[in-house]
């Protein structure tokens, strides 16, 4: 069997779904800071079907929605999972991502385990968490 080759090493990476995936980009790099690395379209050359971002140094990866591979249902919206950012200043990382238009689920605050830490909801309905230690 051939080894894999890819500019990522091996682990396990949030795989995203979304519809409207160009305008999801944007917002990641409004909202996160993200840095996208590639994306490749699908046959009708508007929908991605492949697209890898780093958001605070980690990857992310990320396609459209094609309804037409599941007999022509839409995705679920998205539930159940929550991707965490660990960041230096969980306030700086905060203000950024509501200001570019993510929804506050639960405020960010200090949390009695030690973390400033609060749950946003972007446009796509992903759950994405904020936190950083408590600054003494």
């Amino acid at each position: 069997m051939a080894e894999a080759t890819s500019s990522i090493p091996v682990g396990v990476y949030p795989y995203i779904t979304v519809k409207g995936g160009k305008a999801a980009l944007e917002f990641y790099t409004r909202a996160f800071g993200a840095s996208e690395e590639f994306r490749n379209y699908g046959q009708d050359g508007e929908r991605i079907m492949h697209a890898r971002f780093r958001v605070n140094g980690q990857a992310i990866l990320l396609s459209d929605d094609f309804p037409e591979f599941r007999g022509g249902s839409e995705a679920p919206p998205p539930s159940g999972v929550t991707i965490h950012l660990e960041v230096d200043n969980a306030d700086q990382w905060w203000d950024r991502a509501v200001s570019a238009g993510a929804e506050i689920k639960m405020p960010l605050a200090d949390q009695f385990w030690g973390d400033r830490y609060g749950q946003l909801r972007d446009p796509y309905g992903h759950s994405w968490s904020i936190g950083a230690p408590v600054k003494k």
